[in-house]
């Protein structure tokens, strides 16, 4: 993909370091029960790649060798995974905060009854895709049917306390844009989304996060198909605010894909660019335990005017 769209080099976005690591986002399966528009792991239900046994020792190493803060849990649908459970636990055990980035509709698919009441029983907090409080919208853009299993998987997180204030129990949603637009200000945004879905619905939950569409994988593809990735690169690049360089998750992230390789986050992981860390393959989580990577410089292509454009992005919404 990096080579077949235009404009994503290597000399214009600034140099920027890393700091210390807090999260660790792991992709555990490109195997999803949706295949959504915006999606730039380009996952679905017949992608089989997954996250091995023997991998998944190497993260509980990491976990247990550093000062991991959160654990930050993706996919495709990363409870389709067979360890998924086993990895919560693990992590739950050694007082990490678990996000499982959840897609709502798994909640319902065959086989995940379970799910929901699992996730409240661990206090996983859960970041859950929503990109609109309009059924259309949503429907257009991850498949017909999905607005309405999204809306009944929020009723059933909140009826075992999601969302709702001192539950202790975090729903956090996020929102895409359609096409290549930058998001809405955030705060103005969630403000619609609570008014609407507890209105019509009756839902609760904690914040939404506004996230910029990279220009990368499937949505990098159809704006090329459709002639308008360049224009889209301009818009990120003309909003560009170095503002928004300290916030950048990268800073205190590693992403970790399915087959323990490291990546500074998970959009440079869909393009295959490794972390510029001095090791003779690889890297890759079993280096992790035993290095320090506080200091070392992020690799940047043109795809990350995406997080430093106007409000700026990252997995936990705006940064500024």
């Amino acid at each position: 993909m990096l080579d077949t769209l235009p404009l994503l080099n290597r000399l214009d976005f600034p140099p920027i370091r890393r700091r210390a690591l807090e999260t660790l986002q792991v992709n555990l399966t490109y195997q999803c029960n949706q295949r959504c528009l915006h999606c730039h792991v380009n996952a679905g239900p017949t992608r089989t790649e997954a996250m091995s046994d023997a991998v998944i020792a190497d993260l509980y190493q990491v976990l247990d060798a550093h000062s991991v803060k959160t654990l930050d849990l993706t996919g495709g649908a990363p409870e389709m995974h067979p360890r998924f459970r086993d990895i919560v636990r693990h992590a739950r055990a050694e007082g990490i905060e678990v996000i499982d980035r959840c897609n709502l509709t798994i909640l319902s698919e065959p086989g995940y009854e379970y799910l929901a009441e699992f996730l409240a029983e661990n206090k996983v907090q859960v970041s859950a895709s929503l990109p609109c409080y309009s059924r259309d919208n949503v429907d257009q853009q991850r498949g017909d049917g999905v607005f309405e299993r999204s809306i009944q998987g929020l009723l059933q997180l909140n009826r075992l306390g999601y969302g709702k204030p001192g539950s202790g129990l975090e729903l956090n949603l996020v929102y895409n844009p359609q096409g290549p637009s930058l998001p809405p200000p955030q705060a103005a945004l969630q403000a619609d989304y609570k008014a609407h879905l507890q209105e019509d619905f009756g839902i609760v939950f904690s914040q939404l996060f506004t996230i910029t569409n990279q220009p990368i994988a499937r949505f990098g593809s159809t704006l090329a198909s459709r002639g308008q990735f360049n224009d889209y690169m301009q818009l990120l690049r003309d909003n560009f605010s170095a503002a928004n360089l300290p916030g950048l998750m990268c800073r205190n992230t590693i992403s970790v894909d399915w087959r323990g390789h490291l990546y500074d986050c998970d959009f440079n992981q869909m393009l295959d660019l490794d972390m510029p860390i001095i090791a003779k393959d690889r890297p890759h989580l079993r280096q992790l335990a035993t290095q320090t990577l506080e200091g070392l410089p992020i690799a940047t292509r043109d795809h990350c005017f995406a997080c430093t454009a106007g409000q700026g992005s990252s997995c936990g919404g705006v940064i500024s």
